[in-house]
């Protein structure tokens, strides 16, 4: 803190300058001023790369743009993560990096323009409690945002980790790479490294939490109580953290909220997307070199994300990040045996309509099985509200349900499902959408811009509820209510008062699972599988 050397300096220039009884009126002014000090000042805090400068606001100590990888630029894009560089002046953490490259536009979660973008992306914020008890070290958050995979930036205001820090965790917010930067393979990429990683955001993900291990503790965190959660494609990367088993040991409890059901894609899948974007810049397609690859300006990889050349919002399966698909890792009981809370929202199918995705025109595909359907969710007699109810249980209710029946028998597991709608919106009808529950859960809602000008006490009160429990999980591994397991299928709703939910869905979400094994199956099973 620079506070104290304020107060210790003006003291000294009293006792030097002013006689007996001024320096007596003048002491509590001194005071006064270093108290003022230490609510605005920044604090020093000294990582492995060099000493850089935070800054104190609302009992919380934030540090903004750490680098904790190298540039992944010119002859480092798509390779591994490098060491993060070095310095030794002491370096200005006072705004967030630049976001990866992506789209202009808002985020998925409404938090808004990511602002300033840049190939050189890979930065974190941490946010500390400015006051801890001596020698009392804080369990520590990793928030892995959402946006498909192609969208978000971990210094986003709806990601802002103050709310949460003053709960006494150690909260870290990060950028990742994204989109074809991201999630990437090529013939040029075969033959420099055959079987080489692809998943590169992914490994991203990694290199801020070997950071995390590396230099939490400077920052008064625990490294052996780490806790990873993320929303959307922040969620499925948890669940595909939990899956690597170059992650093991980086964490120990995993948060999941509204990771999606949809399939990954295969390793010679990722390669013929690499060379149709290829052949979308110019180049000649799977003859193009590596380095002619490298050269390509940012615009023309999102120019081909644009003309819908995407994988997203889907990982790779076939590298040593991931080798097998998630499912199939939990069904082997190969993932990581932490505690493991999971699940979504109750208007899930928001997201689907921001892909431009008709879940009505989903629901006609079914053809015959639509009959069946219907049975499965009695009562909606609206054909476009079953549409999305659909969407939302067999992509994502369900699949927060088949995880957490595969995880169970490794660790405890809870399920919860938030259906508390913001006091603007609630005469609207459906539900809470894809990303409506994550200012509840970093303590956002009255600062991010984006559940609408109406909020009341009962908002307050959830995100109350919600963040102590989110934090209270990363403190101790428990939740404040039953667990989940294959013969309960418990559920905790959150809502205005909080609903517990024994057998949840349990017919119908237990029909969309045998549905998706199936597929898995017939999937494996298939001609010409590679």
């Amino acid at each position: 803190m620079n506070a104290p050397r304020v107060t210790i300096a003006f003291a000294a220039l009293l006792r030097k300058a002013a006689p007996h009884a001024l320096r007596l009126w003048l002491a509590p002014i001194a005071l006064l001023i270093g108290h003022v000090a230490a609510a605005q000042a920044s604090t020093d805090v000294v990582t492995r790369s060099g000493p850089i400068q935070g800054q104190v606001a609302r009992g919380v100590v934030a540090f903004r743009g750490i680098p904790y990888a190298a540039p992944p630029v010119g002859d480092m894009r798509w390779r591994e993560p490098g060491p993060a560089p070095r310095w030794t002046t002491p370096r200005a953490a006072l705004q967030s990096g630049p976001a990866c490259p992506q789209p202009r536009g808002p985020s998925l979660e409404g938090g808004g323009d990511v602002g300033p973008v840049d190939e050189d992306c890979l930065t974190l914020n941490v946010f500390a409690p400015a006051q801890a008890a001596s020698g009392d070290r804080m369990p520590v958050m990793v928030w892995l945002h959402g946006g498909a995979l192609v969208l978000g930036s971990g210094g986003l205001p709806i990601y802002d980790g103050t709310a949460l820090a003053q709960r006494g965790v150690v909260v870290v917010t990060v950028n990742y790479r994204l989109g074809h930067l991201g999630f990437f393979a090529h013939p040029a990429l075969e033959r420099a490294v055959p079987g080489g990683p692809v998943n590169f955001g992914l490994l991203d993900q990694m290199a801020a939490l070997r950071w995390v291990q590396d230099n939490i503790e400077a920052f008064g965190g625990d490294a052996r109580r780490v806790t990873v959660f993320g929303q959307s494609a922040g969620g499925q990367s948890v669940l595909a953290l939990m899956a690597s088993p170059l992650a093991q040991g980086l964490f120990q409890r995993a948060i999941v909220q509204s990771a999606y059901g949809l399939p990954s894609h295969t390793r010679p899948k990722a390669v013929t997307m690499g060379v149709q974007v290829a052949e979308h810049a110019g180049l000649p397609g799977a003859r193009a070199s590596l380095d002619a690859l490298r050269r390509l300006p940012v615009q023309a990889l999102l120019a081909a994300q644009a003309a819908k050349l995407t994988l997203a919002p889907s990982l790779i399966v076939g590298d040593r990040a991931l080798p097998a698909t998630i499912v199939q890792t939990f069904q082997q009981g190969r993932q990581a045996p932490v505690p493991l809370l999971i699940g979504n929202n109750s208007d899930e199918a928001s997201v689907a309509e921001a892909f431009g995705v008709d879940s009505a025109r989903l629901l006609d595909q079914l053809g015959r099985a639509k009959v069946l359907v219907k049975v499965l969710h009695p009562g909606v007699t609206d054909e476009a509200q079953l549409s999305r109810d659909v969407v939302r249980d067999a992509v994502f209710t369900a699949y927060a349900k088949r995880i957490a029946t595969l995880h169970t028998p490794k660790a405890p597991t809870w399920r919860y499902y938030f259906s508390h709608q913001p006091a603007g919106s609630r005469a609207e009808p459906g539900g809470v959408g894809h990303g409506g529950e994550v200012p509840y859960v970093l303590g956002t809602i009255r600062s991010c811009a984006c559940l609408g000008p109406t909020l009341d006490a009962s908002d307050d009160a959830v995100e109350r509820r919600v963040g102590d429990a989110w934090a209270g999980f990363a403190r101790t591994g428990e939740m404040p209510w039953t667990r989940d397991d294959a013969t309960r299928g418990f559920v905790m709703e959150i809502a205005a008062t909080d609903i517990e939910r024994p057998r949840f869905m349990r017919p119908r979400l237990n029909a969309y699972i045998l549905a998706a094994n199936a597929v898995q199956r017939g999937a494996a099973g298939a001609p010409g599988k590679r």
